[in-house]
Protein backbone atom coordinates (compact mmCIF):
# COMPACT_ATOMS: atom_id res chain seq x y z
CA UNK A 1 0.00 0.00 0.00
CA UNK A 2 1.73 3.36 -1.19
CA UNK A 3 0.93 6.62 0.32
CA UNK A 4 -1.12 9.32 -1.77
CA UNK A 5 1.28 11.37 -3.85
CA UNK A 6 3.97 8.76 -3.49
CA UNK A 7 5.68 6.63 -6.22
CA UNK A 8 5.72 3.18 -6.01
CA UNK A 9 9.34 1.33 -5.66
CA UNK A 10 10.19 -0.33 -8.79
CA UNK A 11 10.51 -3.99 -8.73
CA UNK A 12 13.56 -5.67 -9.02
CA UNK A 13 13.28 -9.37 -10.73
CA UNK A 14 14.63 -12.05 -8.02
CA UNK A 15 18.29 -12.85 -7.94
CA UNK A 16 18.89 -16.66 -9.68
CA UNK A 17 21.67 -18.48 -9.51
CA UNK A 18 23.42 -19.46 -12.99
CA UNK A 19 23.06 -22.78 -13.60
CA UNK A 20 26.43 -25.27 -14.43
CA UNK A 21 26.06 -27.60 -17.61
CA UNK A 22 28.78 -30.32 -18.15
CA UNK A 23 27.93 -30.76 -22.09
CA UNK A 24 27.65 -35.14 -22.38
CA UNK A 25 30.31 -36.74 -24.77
CA UNK A 26 29.40 -36.86 -28.40
CA UNK A 27 27.82 -40.02 -29.28
CA UNK A 28 26.88 -41.68 -25.29
CA UNK A 29 24.84 -40.38 -22.38
CA UNK A 30 27.04 -39.80 -19.03
CA UNK A 31 25.78 -42.69 -16.41
CA UNK A 32 23.74 -41.39 -13.99
CA UNK A 33 22.73 -38.40 -16.34
CA UNK A 34 20.41 -35.71 -15.10
CA UNK A 35 16.44 -35.83 -16.63
CA UNK A 36 16.18 -33.59 -20.05
CA UNK A 37 15.19 -30.32 -18.86
CA UNK A 38 17.03 -30.25 -15.55
CA UNK A 39 20.51 -29.02 -15.84
CA UNK A 40 22.97 -31.12 -13.43
CA UNK A 41 25.27 -29.96 -10.78
CA UNK A 42 28.81 -30.18 -9.91
CA UNK A 43 29.29 -32.96 -7.72
CA UNK A 44 30.70 -31.98 -4.37
CA UNK A 45 34.12 -32.59 -3.29
CA UNK A 46 35.73 -32.03 -0.03
CA UNK A 47 38.86 -29.96 0.53
CA UNK A 48 41.56 -32.15 1.57
CA UNK A 49 42.17 -32.48 5.47
CA UNK A 50 45.00 -30.43 7.50
CA UNK A 51 47.84 -33.05 8.35
CA UNK A 52 48.23 -33.61 12.12
CA UNK A 53 50.99 -31.87 13.98
CA UNK A 54 53.88 -33.87 13.34
CA UNK A 55 52.78 -35.51 10.25
CA UNK A 56 53.13 -32.47 8.05
CA UNK A 57 56.28 -31.97 6.12
CA UNK A 58 58.50 -29.36 7.43
CA UNK A 59 59.21 -26.13 5.99
CA UNK A 60 62.00 -26.09 3.83
CA UNK A 61 64.86 -24.16 5.67
CA UNK A 62 68.53 -22.77 4.39
CA UNK A 63 71.36 -24.78 4.55
CA UNK A 64 74.29 -22.86 5.80
CA UNK A 65 77.33 -24.92 4.45
CA UNK A 66 75.18 -24.63 1.20
CA UNK A 67 75.16 -20.87 1.12
CA UNK A 68 78.47 -20.25 2.82
CA UNK A 69 81.07 -19.33 -0.23
CA UNK A 70 84.27 -20.16 -0.22
CA UNK A 71 86.70 -17.33 -1.43
CA UNK A 72 90.28 -17.78 -2.30
CA UNK A 73 92.56 -14.44 -2.77
CA UNK A 74 95.53 -14.35 -4.64
CA UNK A 75 97.97 -11.65 -4.54
CA UNK A 76 101.06 -11.40 -7.00
CA UNK A 77 102.15 -7.91 -8.82
CA UNK A 78 101.76 -9.98 -12.43
CA UNK A 79 98.49 -10.08 -13.79
CA UNK A 80 99.80 -13.00 -16.06
CA UNK A 81 100.60 -15.14 -12.77
CA UNK A 82 96.98 -14.09 -10.86
CA UNK A 83 95.10 -15.22 -13.71
CA UNK A 84 96.81 -17.94 -14.50
CA UNK A 85 96.41 -18.88 -10.82
CA UNK A 86 92.74 -17.78 -10.97
CA UNK A 87 91.91 -20.79 -13.77
CA UNK A 88 93.79 -23.32 -11.75
CA UNK A 89 92.51 -22.66 -8.51
CA UNK A 90 88.21 -22.06 -9.50
CA UNK A 91 88.63 -25.73 -10.52
CA UNK A 92 89.43 -26.64 -6.91
CA UNK A 93 86.39 -28.73 -5.33
CA UNK A 94 84.64 -26.32 -2.88
CA UNK A 95 86.09 -22.87 -4.06
CA UNK A 96 83.48 -20.77 -5.19
CA UNK A 97 84.96 -17.53 -5.96
CA UNK A 98 88.59 -16.08 -6.38
CA UNK A 99 89.60 -12.87 -6.12
CA UNK A 100 93.25 -10.97 -6.85
CA UNK A 101 95.28 -8.06 -5.51
CA UNK A 102 98.54 -6.83 -6.85
CA UNK A 103 100.72 -5.93 -4.06
CA UNK A 104 100.47 -6.27 -0.40
CA UNK A 105 98.86 -2.97 0.32
CA UNK A 106 95.49 -4.29 -1.75
CA UNK A 107 95.89 -7.57 -0.35
CA UNK A 108 95.47 -6.07 3.18
CA UNK A 109 92.49 -3.72 1.99
CA UNK A 110 90.74 -6.80 0.13
CA UNK A 111 90.77 -9.29 3.11
CA UNK A 112 89.47 -6.59 5.43
CA UNK A 113 86.56 -6.12 3.09
CA UNK A 114 86.27 -9.75 2.03
CA UNK A 115 87.86 -12.13 4.10
CA UNK A 116 88.78 -14.92 2.12
CA UNK A 117 89.15 -18.55 3.40
CA UNK A 118 92.76 -18.49 1.99
CA UNK A 119 95.17 -16.02 0.85
CA UNK A 120 98.10 -17.20 -1.72
CA UNK A 121 100.84 -14.66 -1.02
CA UNK A 122 103.51 -13.49 -3.39
CA UNK A 123 106.68 -13.40 -1.75
CA UNK A 124 108.59 -11.04 -4.24
CA UNK A 125 106.41 -7.77 -4.95
CA UNK A 126 107.51 -3.97 -4.83
CA UNK A 127 106.37 -1.86 -2.01
CA UNK A 128 104.92 -3.77 0.84
CA UNK A 129 106.51 -7.55 0.36
CA UNK A 130 104.72 -10.52 0.84
CA UNK A 131 106.47 -11.25 4.33
CA UNK A 132 105.46 -8.02 5.45
CA UNK A 133 102.22 -8.02 4.41
CA UNK A 134 101.87 -11.48 5.72
CA UNK A 135 102.61 -10.40 9.58
CA UNK A 136 100.04 -7.63 9.24
CA UNK A 137 97.40 -9.58 7.96
CA UNK A 138 98.27 -12.55 10.90
CA UNK A 139 98.66 -9.74 13.55
CA UNK A 140 95.33 -7.98 12.57
CA UNK A 141 93.30 -11.60 11.77
CA UNK A 142 95.04 -14.49 13.53
CA UNK A 143 92.86 -16.75 11.62
CA UNK A 144 93.72 -15.40 8.63
CA UNK A 145 94.97 -18.95 6.20
CA UNK A 146 97.95 -17.99 3.94
CA UNK A 147 100.00 -19.75 1.90
CA UNK A 148 103.09 -18.03 0.17
CA UNK A 149 104.10 -18.09 -3.22
CA UNK A 150 107.97 -18.12 -4.47
CA UNK A 151 109.94 -19.33 -7.43
CA UNK A 152 112.35 -21.04 -5.88
CA UNK A 153 112.97 -22.99 -2.69
CA UNK A 154 114.00 -19.83 -0.68
CA UNK A 155 114.53 -21.43 2.73
CA UNK A 156 115.21 -17.72 5.09
CA UNK A 157 112.18 -16.39 3.28
CA UNK A 158 109.97 -19.09 3.48
CA UNK A 159 111.26 -19.95 6.96
CA UNK A 160 110.48 -16.09 7.87
CA UNK A 161 106.92 -16.65 5.76
CA UNK A 162 105.93 -19.25 8.42
CA UNK A 163 107.49 -17.03 11.38
CA UNK A 164 104.98 -14.31 10.28
CA UNK A 165 102.10 -16.97 10.54
CA UNK A 166 101.91 -18.17 7.09
CA UNK A 167 100.40 -21.94 6.97
CA UNK A 168 103.22 -22.72 4.40
CA UNK A 169 104.14 -22.19 0.69
CA UNK A 170 104.40 -23.55 -2.99
CA UNK A 171 106.43 -23.12 -5.38
CA UNK A 172 105.23 -20.89 -8.26
CA UNK A 173 106.33 -24.26 -10.68
CA UNK A 174 104.26 -26.56 -9.02
CA UNK A 175 101.54 -28.70 -11.18
CA UNK A 176 97.94 -28.09 -11.63
CA UNK A 177 97.32 -31.19 -9.46
CA UNK A 178 99.80 -29.90 -6.89
CA UNK A 179 98.57 -26.77 -6.75
CA UNK A 180 94.86 -28.22 -6.36
CA UNK A 181 95.85 -30.43 -3.42
CA UNK A 182 97.69 -27.61 -1.68
CA UNK A 183 94.52 -25.69 -1.86
CA UNK A 184 92.18 -27.99 -0.50
CA UNK A 185 94.66 -29.34 2.12
CA UNK A 186 94.37 -25.33 3.33
CA UNK A 187 91.08 -24.96 3.12
CA UNK A 188 90.90 -28.66 5.43
CA UNK A 189 92.59 -26.23 8.15
CA UNK A 190 95.65 -28.15 7.52
CA UNK A 191 99.27 -26.80 7.64
CA UNK A 192 101.43 -27.17 4.17
CA UNK A 193 104.91 -27.13 4.14
CA UNK A 194 107.12 -29.05 1.35
CA UNK A 195 108.34 -32.16 2.73
CA UNK A 196 111.78 -31.31 2.12
CA UNK A 197 111.76 -28.03 3.88
CA UNK A 198 109.47 -29.73 6.87
CA UNK A 199 112.30 -32.00 7.39
CA UNK A 200 115.04 -30.04 7.41
CA UNK A 201 113.29 -27.42 9.83
CA UNK A 202 112.51 -30.35 12.05
CA UNK A 203 116.03 -31.32 11.89
CA UNK A 204 117.53 -27.86 12.41
CA UNK A 205 114.98 -26.91 15.19
CA UNK A 206 115.71 -30.89 17.10
CA UNK A 207 119.08 -30.80 16.48
CA UNK A 208 121.09 -29.58 19.84
CA UNK A 209 124.08 -27.13 18.87
CA UNK A 210 127.26 -27.04 20.45
CA UNK A 211 127.40 -23.25 20.90
CA UNK A 212 131.03 -21.66 21.58
CA UNK A 213 129.99 -19.54 24.88
CA UNK A 214 131.54 -16.33 22.76
CA UNK A 215 128.67 -16.86 19.78
CA UNK A 216 125.95 -17.58 22.53
CA UNK A 217 123.10 -15.04 22.26
CA UNK A 218 122.61 -13.22 25.24
CA UNK A 219 119.11 -12.60 26.44
CA UNK A 220 119.16 -9.05 25.86
CA UNK A 221 120.27 -9.84 22.22
CA UNK A 222 117.60 -12.81 21.85
CA UNK A 223 115.22 -10.30 22.69
CA UNK A 224 116.19 -8.01 20.03
CA UNK A 225 116.06 -11.35 17.64
CA UNK A 226 112.26 -12.03 18.94
CA UNK A 227 110.96 -8.28 17.94
CA UNK A 228 113.09 -8.35 14.39
CA UNK A 229 110.93 -11.62 13.74
CA UNK A 230 107.58 -9.66 14.81
CA UNK A 231 108.07 -7.35 12.10
CA UNK A 232 109.03 -4.12 14.98
CA UNK A 233 111.42 -1.51 13.65
CA UNK A 234 114.60 -0.73 15.77
CA UNK A 235 112.51 2.50 17.79
CA UNK A 236 109.20 0.25 18.47
CA UNK A 237 111.64 -2.92 19.81
CA UNK A 238 113.67 0.16 21.65
CA UNK A 239 110.38 1.22 23.24
CA UNK A 240 109.06 -1.88 24.19
CA UNK A 241 112.47 -2.82 26.29
CA UNK A 242 112.93 0.84 27.23
CA UNK A 243 116.17 0.97 25.38
CA UNK A 244 117.58 4.00 22.69
CA UNK A 245 117.25 2.61 19.57
CA UNK A 246 120.88 3.24 19.51
CA UNK A 247 121.50 0.51 21.99
CA UNK A 248 119.13 -1.53 19.17
CA UNK A 249 121.34 -1.37 16.75
CA UNK A 250 124.38 -1.97 18.26
CA UNK A 251 122.79 -5.41 20.09
CA UNK A 252 121.69 -6.52 16.17
CA UNK A 253 125.00 -5.77 14.68
CA UNK A 254 126.71 -8.27 17.31
CA UNK A 255 123.37 -10.79 16.83
CA UNK A 256 124.47 -10.64 13.02
CA UNK A 257 127.74 -11.34 13.68
CA UNK A 258 127.46 -14.19 16.30
CA UNK A 259 124.72 -15.89 13.48
CA UNK A 260 127.11 -15.09 10.88
CA UNK A 261 124.48 -12.96 8.84
CA UNK A 262 124.01 -9.64 6.92
CA UNK A 263 120.53 -8.82 7.84
CA UNK A 264 117.53 -8.96 10.04
CA UNK A 265 115.77 -11.33 7.42
CA UNK A 266 118.32 -13.79 7.49
CA UNK A 267 118.95 -13.40 11.43
CA UNK A 268 115.39 -14.17 11.88
CA UNK A 269 115.20 -17.49 9.24
CA UNK A 270 118.41 -18.74 11.21
CA UNK A 271 116.80 -17.74 14.65
CA UNK A 272 113.70 -19.59 13.29
CA UNK A 273 115.37 -22.89 12.59
CA UNK A 274 117.90 -22.64 15.61
CA UNK A 275 114.36 -22.41 17.89
CA UNK A 276 115.55 -18.79 19.26
CA UNK A 277 112.06 -17.92 17.81
CA UNK A 278 109.03 -19.70 17.82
Amino acid sequence: MTRPGTRPAPTRPPLTRPQLTRAAPTGAAPTGAAPTGVAPTLPWLPLPAAPPPGDGVAAARPDPQRTRVTTVLIVDDHRIVREGLRQFVIEVPGVHRVITAASGEEALARYDAERPDLVLMDIQMPGLGGLEATRRLVARYPQATVLVLTAADDRENVATAVANGARGYLNKDVSHEELCAAVATALAGEDLLAPTLRRAMQSTASTVRSVDPATALTERELQVLRGMSQGKSNAEIGRSLFLSEDTIKTHARRLFRKLEVNDRAQAVALGFRRGYVT
